[in-house]
């Protein structure tokens, strides 16, 4: 299991518009193959800062399968506008795992 860590900083005028076209593009997300699950958070003190966490079952269904895909393809294109830059991606593994933790969509 890995995780998907996107830092996505989103245009301040522009948050409740990237709120509801991510709701619109999620199930593309959800229906990839190695797909576990997704947490999509709002900064506090910095509520333009969104972090997208994918729990996803190894490294090549995000970078290999996913990523070429038209699906991947319509997830970003419909999000690109609301970006103030260009969003940062990095993959971890839990390093010390105290159980499992359930980040599937509400």
């Amino acid at each position: 299991m890995i995780y998907e860590i996107a830092s996505l900083p989103v245009r301040p005028d522009r948050i409740d518009a990237f709120k509801e076209a991510f709701r619109d593009v999620s199930h593309l997300l959800a229906r990839a193959k190695g797909y576990e699950g997704h947490l999509l958070t709002q900064g506090i003190e910095t509520p333009s800062h969104f972090t997208l966490l994918v729990q996803w079952h190894t490294l090549e269904d995000h970078t290999q399968v996913f990523e070429p895909s038209d699906d991947h393809h319509t997830f970003i294109t419909a999000l690109q506008a609301y970006f103030a830059a260009e969003p940062i991606v990095n993959h971890v593994n839990a390093a010390f795992p105290g159980g499992r933790v359930d980040i599937r969509s509400a």
